[in-house]
Formats: structure tokens, sequence, C-alpha cells
């Protein structure tokens, strides 16, 4: 089984293999399965674009996982998807409602048996039952490729900028 972050590779939304050791190594993450749909959205967007701003020269990044995984249940008969777009239209949402330009890889599962590898190490690693229950569950990853931390779906980016700052102030090397 893996042991680092840096050992997957995965695809961005334009369908090219990225080795997330190459791109990410000695930066701090923050690894989020996201949903343009989600009643979770404009908090998160909006949250992870001022963290974003203020600390990515400091060597913060946000790797973004579309996830058409949930659906909110209408009535108990009609079920709306959250992430039904693809990644183009995704990509134009964040953008021009959010201002937000994440790293955005393709969209993915982060449960199941067809869970990507990424996210079945993620949710291993710090488990809280073991499955991913909602859109924007956060992980954030230190410069060292190490799981600092599980965040769920309702917990607010803002609210662990300590645990951000921290892991910045780390070097990257041991």
């Amino acid at each position: 089984m893996s042991q680092s972050f840096y050992e997957f590779k995965v695809k961005d939304a334009n369908g090219k293999d990225v080795s997330l050791g190459e791109k990410y190594k000695g930066q701090v993450v923050i690894v989020v399965n996201v949903a343009s749909k989600c009643g979770l959205t404009p908090v998160n967007y909006t949250q992870l674009k001022e963290i974003l701003d203020q600390y990515k020269d400091r060597g913060l990044a946000i790797a973004a996982f579309p996830c058409n995984q949930f659906a909110d249940q209408i009535l108990y008969i009609k079920c709306l998807e959250q992430e039904p777009d693809c990644s183009a239209d995704i990509e134009e949402f964040v953008k021009k409602e959010y201002s937000l330009e994440p790293d955005l890889y393709a969209k993915i599962e982060v449960n199941g048996d067809g869970a990507d590898p990424l996210w079945k190490w993620l949710r291993k690693q710090k488990s809280k039952g073991d499955s991913v229950k909602w859109n924007f569950t956060k992980f954030l990853i230190s410069r060292r490729g190490e799981i600092i931390n599980r965040y769920g779906p309702t917990v607010e980016p803002k609210s662990f900028i300590a645990d951000i700052e921290k892991a910045l102030a780390k070097p990257s090397k041991l």
C-alpha cells in the first residue's frame, strides 16, 4: 500500500496523467472532492479562494476532484445530481462564479468499488468511518506528502487555517 500522497498519479481535467509527487512535492495541499450544485458549494469555494489567495505564495495548493456520487433527495422521489457537468463546464463555473482556479482533476468516485485509488488511500489514512460522507470532504497534506488531517464536509476551510499555517511553517525535508 502506498505510504505517501506523492506516490499517486491522477488524471487532470483534460484527461492527462499527473504525478502528484512531481506536481506537489514540497507544497502543502488541500485535497477536496467538489460539486457545483451542492448546498456547501458557496461557503467552501469562497473560503478556499480566500485561503489560496493568502497562502499560495507560501506553498499552498488546492487539488479539487469533482465528484457526482452524492445527490439531494427531493421528496424522496427524484435525485438532483450535484456535479453532473463535464470538466470544462466545472472549470468555467468555478472560475466565473468564485474567481477560484484550483488544480482541477477529472471527475472521480470517492467511495465504493469504483473509487479512485488516491481516495481509497486517503480514506484509509484518516478514517472516519472509512467512507467520504459528502462533497467537500477535505484532506490537508504536508510538504512531505503525509496526511495531517481530514475535515468533514461541514467544516469550513477557514476553521483550519491554524493547521495550514503550522504546515506551511515546517520545512519539506527532514
